[in-house]
């Protein structure tokens, strides 16, 4: 595929870059996960993000939901949990002598399951009709969710005592999963200097930030974003890439032995929508082969379900899919 010069910068786009610079101003050594996160948002879908607990996870949420002109929810998840905890529930009125329904924190626009794998699975499916059809029932009737609706869910892949696996099912319902590590030195001394003058700002708390991103700067954008050219033999490329999760034995032995289960046509969606998201935080009105596979293994790490040989030969779900973008041609 030829390159060709990128269109300048629309103010949408100008809105969208200052915000990832502000993020990564507040967020140090995290910088794939800002990107993940505004891809989310532009892209109209969930994020699952995997880390060891200090690394920013929840900050990254916060941050997002003070730049932006929405209600945010914080829900941590505990083995307690009720799925009325998330929905809401009817309510006596002994007043009237009716039922009320009061609504859960589900209805705020920007909500954060902190923990999620520490609620049983009862509680981590209340979230699947809210994430797939935006919407709640209780009994019989049905509330719709806002418009503006994203869910974060965090996890923790240290301690396994006391945590439920997701299902497939629910981990489907996810855009993407990031997975983040630990800060270098020198983000680490930037973080120390950051949290000394967070920790001054408090005492003498700041203003709220006067220019604030809109919900109609959002649906704009993703309007901009579902815009974004991609030529058909990347959309060829991008389904072959699916395709191959699931007919792994075309490409080799050695793939094929490596995946037991392949990804749904819900990857292929996925991917057109994030790499387009991609390149237009790119400020690029087209996608190129680098936006795919910058954004597949976030794609498709929870999509693609790694065999018995390859847990015991010890090859992680991230080489499977280094593997697959070696082995499957570009166009």
């Amino acid at each position: 595929m030829t390159d060709t010069p990128a269109a300048a910068a629309t103010p949408l786009q100008e809105a969208f870059v200052h915000l990832r610079n502000e993020l990564s101003r507040g967020i140090i050594g995290q910088p794939h996960l800002v990107e993940c996160l505004l891809v989310a948002l532009l892209a109209d879908g969930h994020l699952l993000v995997e880390g060891a607990p200090g690394l920013a996870k929840t900050t990254a949420i916060k941050a997002l939901a003070t730049r932006v002109e929405a209600d945010f929810h914080r829900i941590q998840f505990t083995p307690d949990l009720l799925p009325a905890d998330l929905t809401g529930t009817d309510i006596f009125r002994p007043q009237t002598g009716t039922f009320e329904f009061e609504r859960g924190p589900l209805f705020h626009n920007i909500v954060l399951a902190d923990e999620i794998n520490r609620a049983p699975a009862k509680v981590q499916s209340a979230l699947l009709e809210a994430m797939a059809e935006r919407q709640i029932t209780i009994g019989r009737r049905t509330w719709p969710l806002p418009e503006l609706f994203m869910v974060m869910a965090t996890q923790n892949p240290i301690e396994q005592e006391g945590t439920f696996a997701l299902p497939e099912a629910q981990l489907d319902r996810f855009l993407m999963h990031v997975t983040i590590g630990y800060p270098d030195a020198d983000a680490e001394l930037a973080i120390l200097r950051l949290a000394r003058e967070q920790a001054r700002e408090a005492m003498h708390p700041a203003p709220p930030a006067a220019h604030l991103l809109r919900p109609a700067d959002v649906f704009a954008a993703r309007d901009a974003v579902l815009a974004v050219h991609m030529a058909p033999p990347l959309e060829l490329y991008i389904t072959q890439l699916v395709v191959a999760t699931r007919d792994a034995g075309r490409y080799g032995p050695e793939l094929a032995r490596w995946i037991a289960w392949g990804a749904s046509p819900r990857a292929s969606i996925a991917l057109d929508r994030c790499s387009r998201a991609h390149a237009w935080l790119q400020g690029r009105d087209y996608v190129l082969p680098e936006d795919v596979h910058a954004i597949a293994h976030e794609v498709l790490r929870h999509r693609v379900l790694p065999s018995y040989e390859a847990e015991a030969e010890g090859v992680r779900i991230d080489t499977v899919i280094d593997r697959l973008l070696d082995l499957v041609p570009l166009p």
